[in-house]
């Protein structure tokens, strides 16, 4: 092999020959299938979360009847009953707008308060305030009147606007559907009429215990419902074109509207109440402010109970459908039980009445079966318990034609009323059992208001949801290309290993086959290109001083040809070699069509490391080429002449992948382009990008997304940062997220919006050069960090998703660990510090950051800035609890290590400061280890656990575990829970202490390189040998074409008439450019070589050469036939093809060359005809009836991939003339003299001491004001808690707690509360996002019918132009 890494053990070359037919197969590299048990868990969460909706609306509907039918005038209740069971309903109606109003104060207060334009304000709060009365006459004055089977059905009729509006405004999809809408109002209007109907015949033939002018209220009634119908008009509006600016501009400041609108609809609710109850009602229903002080207990718990059901059930039911539209089953988990909530709340309320009426009347003999058991119902009127709901419900139930003395047959009417109303309001929301939903749904864009409506949950929640939902992505046609994205994989490597570089490769190419052709529709609707910027690529070989690519490059290339083999078992086909201004590229075609790009970085032309890296890839992908394709008129092209896979050997134009990528970018918006920042050893799949993307999809605001990274590796510090990892994600990233904003989006694993990059002072400040110390801290020790505060800062919103998870090395060694978070520990806090410096600017940009979240953010920091104090506590306390010694003599004991450390720190280098923090390390750990068994046993001696540390012991132990039980895939990360708490004096003192010492150190610090120059293996080096005589230092070399040059002038001059024998292939001399243009129309172009060609092209390229050879290639054939032929239905030919061109190359190849000889050119353009020639015949004896010629065409493309070289590739002259001009501007390699490095350090070391000072002196006060709190003693100055035994017995002597203590034991257990609550919703919304993204995993469908050529072949469908330049 050409490349081999020069170590202890020197890597065996790794290249396919004939007797090393094995290869590496990385875990990850199998084909994803849908897991079974997964969709069988789906289902039963949509049938789990269907049941909850039907239940809680039942629920939600009973307990308001029954509310209704308790305050009813004819009720065998009190007055004082009835009037207590008024104001719970008064309260049912206040409790949704109560709700609404502190969820839009949260809103305003914690995210942004817009305000709102006071014309529409206007509008909003009149038909609010219709609605509101409207609503509280309907219900607290009309609906006690009636029975409860009109009760029942009578607000099926606030549907009418609706249906009018829908047929006003023709808002269906196909003609024929406005049938819907008008079979909708006819029903309504014919339930009306029977609802007058029937109470005419109640009046009429004298159906006891009706209310004294009942014709006035079915019309109030009548009038209410039309009042409340106006609570939905926006749905039918937004629908249409009508008003589009006013509810465009109203979803800017919604918020603002809810917060005066709920206001207003709880006063005008009471206002109803009051008025009508103080000043209208009759006497004896007028309210006595004595009464409700007079309510029995079971009418209380009564009454209470029946709210708080009301309102709990309803806001479940409202959650519940909300959570069935987001998971993909509308119709089966929402719509359908939604609409079933009225039929089944009747049919179990006559169930109920039925099961009575049936047990009461067995001992009366009657005409009218109901009638004894109504007239008995009086007699129980005392009763006042539990059973006293169904006695109302069937005393009302009684009210109606049922109990009719005369005849039943009136009460059809009123069944009939109840069928029309329901069947007017399901044929009036038609809509929502046909509206297809995208894997994740904004709220917002199903239903067009938040606020749903107690009384009438179900029909609230179905007139509710949207009838033209705004579409962001995945639509049904998913034809749509502005709705597509392009994502871009950038990966940056900085001295990967091979097994680093292993796992990244395997997650691309993983995603290539999840993605599939990019000529074929995938549901997830996205494109993507992989970027690799390999820092540090080149070297210079000894003693001839030709630059080539260094062993990690060397590495690389391997990689990616084991991983291409894994994944195909071939070699790569398209290989394109390019010089460029900062090194040198590779392009690569992926096996599905997707393109990989290598950037080889030479860090004597670019300026190297992560930060410029990105800076490299930002302003390539997002301005040089987002402006290109864009603008392809303004290209300037150049003639290419190396462009192998534009032309191909039959003289038939391709377009390559790269170009057909770039052409969909022309219709894409930069917030459809997407960054993926990855590291060089991260390992993913594509589920965990394709959650990231539906962030950014769904909501226009959210900059970045980061998913939950993985630390891997073996060994104590792994098995460390495993639970630090867990607890920061679990607890600290999902509060940020839940409550502002995810302040650092990690570089290994993290999506970026290119518009949000693009931003003002975000990527333009993001190319600034340090040149202050602080500069130095902030900006190259924590880049990512450091770009997410300028995202944060110009209003964007970064987000975790919990769900998508990645994998990354993490350090194994100490001083490995220690250097990284040397770099980290600074950076954070100075990116904090900015953030919370410009925090009043920021709250005025981001919508996402408050001020109580920058005040959050600030009692963070202050934590953490104390936690060396706090661990110095507790290191005094353990060291109560093991040795018992004083409280302040182990105050004293334990501050005499961090401070030996820290001057340890000043003095010594930084290898020996992390010799000593290991050493204390371990000492620090076998002291905690005593002094967690010491809190045990002390628990156990004090007989309970109800003390101060007892206490924070086991809740925080708690805690933990049912945060680890609600991670089920992570759970098992609790067992390093004690591996961490042991190692808490080493993190968070030891650490801190080096890292702030040593901020003044601005090396990486991890992957560093000790070789200044790498030397370069010679390449088919036979004999290499330095020979030392007494005055000369002579190198001998022969390499093996100078000994196959050797051979062959021994046998020309034996035998001259014999020609020279081949040892090695022929490969063509260099060739100017005219040569080469002249051999493209010859066909004849594929071991083509470009003039003045750099020296580490050669190499890399033999690399890929050897596809070529005589075993490689009926390898490569037999694949990529197969390949070509899948999904075509023709696996006969297939296989008879696969052994007939087989044949023919073994005919053409057989005695010619060695198995691992290259084909020279001639032997190339020979076999290719050879080939083509038996593919045509095999064909056309097939007799295929359809298509023979395009598979035909199938075939020889096939075989020409199968024959293509590595090109030798130019830059145009435009993205020349673009890296030039970069790399001038921005990227030039940093040359700093003496002098500016040594005022940097001095800097640096300034603010090193100041920094140090600062955390000193509050650590100091912190320990000092503890001891002095100590010394005065407990009995002085102390907090006593009563001391209570596990068996609830009360201690004579209370526990004494100094305030401090007690009070930063409060505060930290508060933040684990506020955090541990952010998880439980956090957690509820993973799930749901999970749910929905595995009902459409893995779904895109393959062309069968359309030939490949079709979308490579000119004139494609996206309206790209070819001209003959770029021929």
């Amino acid at each position: 092999c050409v490349c081999v890494r020069e170590s202890e053990c020197e890597r065996e070359s790794v290249c396919v020959d004939t007797w090393d037919p094995f290869q590496l197969n990385p875990i990850g590299a199998e084909k994803e299938k849908k897991r079974t048990l997964f969709r069988i868990l789906q289902n039963l969460v949509a049938v789990i979360v269907g049941l909850l909706v039907l239940v809680s609306g039942v629920m939600s509907k009973g307990s308001l009847l029954v509310l209704t039918t308790l305050t009813s005038p004819v009720s065998l209740r009190n007055n004082v009953d009835k009037q207590f069971y008024t104001l719970m309903l008064m309260c049912v109606l206040v409790m949704p707008n109560l709700l609404m109003f502190l969820k839009s104060l949260w809103k305003c207060v914690f995210k942004s308060y817009v305000s709102p334009n006071p014309r529409t304000l206007g509008i909003m709060c009149g038909i609010e305030s219709l609605v509101a009365v409207g609503t509280a006459i309907l219900v607290l004055i009309v609906m006690p009147k009636l029975d409860v089977l009109t009760n029942l059905s009578i607000p099926g009729g606030i549907c009418i606007l609706s249906a009018v509006l829908q047929i006003a405004f023709r808002l269906q999809t196909q003609s024929w559907m406005i049938l819907y809408p008008i079979c909708s109002l006819i029903l309504v209007l014919s339930g009306y009429v029977l609802l007058v109907v029937d109470y005419y015949v109640r009046e009429s033939s004298y159906v006891p215990g009706q209310v004294e002018g009942c014709y006035i209220y079915v019309g109030i009634a009548i009038f209410a419902s039309l009042l409340v119908s106006l609570n939905w008009w926006e749905n039918p509006f937004q629908a249409s074109t009508n008003i589009q600016e006013m509810l465009s501009e109203l979803d800017t400041f919604r918020d603002a509207i809810y917060l005066f609108t709920s206001l207003i609809r709880i006063a005008l609710t009471l206002g109803v109440y009051f008025l009508y109850y103080c000043l209208i009602a009759e006497a004896d229903a007028r309210i006595n402010w004595n009464a409700f002080t007079k309510a029995s207990k079971g009418t209380v718990e009564i009454g209470l109970g029946l709210f708080f059901l009301q309102a709990f059930c309803s806001a479940a039911c409202h959650w519940f459908g909300v959570v069935a539209c987001k998971i993909h089953s509308m119709t089966f988990a929402f719509a359908l039980p939604v609409s079933l909530t009225g039929p089944a709340t009747l049919i179990l309320g006559m169930i109920l009445f039925l099961t009575q009426a049936e047990i009461s009347a067995d001992n009366f003999t009657v005409k009218t079966p109901f009638w004894p058991f109504c007239h008995e119902l009086e007699t129980l009127k005392d009763v006042n318990t539990t059973p006293v709901v169904m006695l109302e419900i069937s005393y009302s139930i009684c009210k109606t034609s049922l109990n009719n003395p005369n005849a039943m047959w009136p009460f059809s009417m009123l069944a009939l009323e109840g069928v029309c109303m329901w069947l007017g309001l399901v044929s009036c929301t038609y809509y929502v059992w046909r509206i297809k939903v995208q894997r994740i749904e904004r709220t917002s864009q199903l239903f067009v208001r938040r606020l749903y409506e107690s009384a009438f949950i179900d029909l609230s929640m179905l007139l509710n949801t949207k009838m033209k939902a705004v579409r962001t992505a995945n639509k049904e046609s998913g034809n749509d290309e502005v709705e597509n994205c392009v994502i871009y994989l950038c990966a940056t490597m900085w001295h990967e290993t091979y097994d680093e570089m292993l796992k990244i490769m395997t997650s691309m190419f993983r995603l290539d086959r999840y993605r599939g052709d990019p000529k074929e529709e995938h549901k997830d609707c996205f494109d993507f290109e992989c970027h690799i910027y390999v820092d540090d690529g080149f070297m210079l070989e000894k003693d001839t001083e030709k630059k080539l690519v260094n062993t990690y490059v060397c590495d690389l290339i391997q990689v990616i040809m084991e991983v291409y083999r894994v994944f195909t078992n071939k070699e790569p086909d398209e290989v394109s070699i390019i010089e460029t201004p900062y090194g040198g590229r590779l392009v690569i075609v992926m096996p599905e069509g997707n393109m990989l790009y290598i950037h080889i970085k030479d860090k004597e032309l670019i300026r190297n490391k992560k930060r410029w890296s990105q800076i490299m890839y930002l302003y390539y992908l997002l301005g040089w080429k987002g402006y290109n394709v864009k603008n392809p008129q303004k290209i300037t092209r150049q003639n290419n002449p190396s462009r192998a896979s534009l032309i191909s050997l039959d003289g038939e134009s391709y377009l390559l992948p790269s170009y057909d990528n770039d052409s969909k970018r022309r219709h894409i918006s930069d917030e459809n382009t997407y960054i993926m920042a990855l590291d060089g050893d991260t390992d993913f799949h594509p589920a965990a990008l394709i959650l990231l993307v539906d962030r950014l999809r769904m909501y226009d605001t959210v900059g970045a997304a980061c998913g939950r990274i993985h630390p891997t590796g073996m060994g104590p510090m792994v098995w460390y940062q495993k639970f630090e990892y867990a607890v920061g994600h679990w607890l600290q990233k999902t509060a940020e997220h839940v409550f502002g904003s995810v302040l650092c989006s990690p570089g290994c694993f993290s999506l970026f919006r290119g518009s949000a990059l693009m931003d003002d002072n975000v990527l333009k400040r993001y190319t600034t050069k340090a040149t202050r110390a602080s500069e130095y801290v902030q900006y190259d020790q924590g880049e990512d960090r450091w770009l997410c505060t300028l995202l944060l800062q110009q209003g964007w919103r970064v987000e975790y998703n919990a769900a998508s998870d990645a994998f990354t090395n993490s350090p194994q060694e100490f001083k490995e660990f220690y250097n990284q978070r040397r770099r980290w520990g600074p950076s954070t806090l100075a990116n904090t510090l900015d953030l919370l410096h410009s925090g009043k600017d920021t709250v005025k940009r981001n919508t996402s950051i408050s001020i109580l979240y920058i005040l959050y953010q600030t009692f963070t920091v202050a934590s953490s800035i104390l936690g060396p104090a706090s661990v110095t506590l507790m290191v005094a306390g353990a060291f109560q609890f093991v040795f018992g010694i004083e409280g302040t003599l182990s105050i004293i004991i334990a501050v005499v290590p961090p401070a030996v450390y820290m001057l340890i720190c000043f003095v010594a280098k930084p290898n020996f400061q992390i010799t000593i923090a290991a050493i204390l390390s371990v000492i620090y750990a076998f002291l905690m280890t005593a002094s967690f068994f010491s809190i045990i046993g002390d628990m156990v001696k004090q007989e309970t656990f109800i003390t101060p540390t007892g206490l924070f012991l086991v809740s925080g132990a708690i805690l933990y575990m049912v945060t680890a039980i609600l991670h089920p895939q992570e759970c098992t990360l609790i067992i390093y829970g004690l591996m961490y708490f042991i190692c808490i004096p080493s993190g968070y003192l030891l650490l801190t202490i080096y890292s702030l010492v040593n901020m003044h150190i601005v090396s990486w610090g991890t992957r560093e390189s000790n070789k200044a120059k790498e030397q370069k293996k010679q390449v088919g080096a036979v004999c290499n040998r330095d020979c030392k005589m007494c005055c000369w230092d002579v190198k001998i070399q022969v390499t093996q074409e100078t000994e196959n040059l050797v051979l062959q002038q021994i046998q020309q001059a034996v035998n001259p008439n014999t020609p020279a024998a081949k040892t090695e292939p022929e490969e063509p001399k260099a060739q100017s450019s005219h040569e080469v243009q002249n051999s493209l129309d010859a066909n004849k172009h594929i071991l083509d070589y470009i003039e003045e060609m750099p020296h580490w092209v050669e190499p890399v390229k033999k690399e890929f050469l050897k596809k070529l050879t005589y075993a490689n290639l009926k390898r490569n054939l037999q694949e990529q036939i197969r390949y070509t032929l899948r999904n075509k239905n023709q696996e006969d030919l297939c296989e008879e093809l696969v052994l007939i061109l087989t044949d023919t190359l073994n005919e053409e190849l057989r005695d010619k060359v060695g198995p691992e000889d290259v084909l020279s050119v001639s032997q190339l353009e020979e076999l290719q005809y050879a080939l083509n020639e038996a593919a045509r015949r095999i064909v056309k004896t097939n007799r295929i009836e359809n298509g023979a010629q395009r598979l035909e065409r199938r075939v020889k493309r096939a075989i020409e991939r199968t024959l293509v070289a590595p090109q030798v590739e130019k830059l145009s002259e435009d993205e020349q003339d673009f890296w030039n001009k970069l790399i001038e501007r921005y990227l030039l390699p940093i040359q700093d003299n003496k002098a500016h490095l040594e005022e940097v350090t001095r800097e640096l070391k300034s603010l090193r001491n100041k920094a140090v000072f600062l955390y000193f002196i509050i650590n100091v006060l912190w320990i000092v004001a503890t001891f002095f709190l100590q010394a005065i003693g407990t009995d002085v100055l102390s907090i006593n808690i009563p001391k209570y035994y596990p068996n609830g017995t009360l201690a004579p002597d209370p526990l004494r707690v100094e305030p401090l203590s007690l009070m930063f034991l409060l505060s930290f257990a508060l933040l684990l509360i506020i955090q541990f609550l952010a998880m439980l919703y956090h957690r509820v919304y993973t799930l749901i996002h999970v749910v929905s993204y595995r009902s459409t995993e893995k779904d895109y469908k393959e062309k069968d019918e359309e030939d490949e050529e079709e979308g490579l072949i000119l004139g494609n469908p996206v309206n790209l132009t070819v001209t003959a330049d770029d021929l």
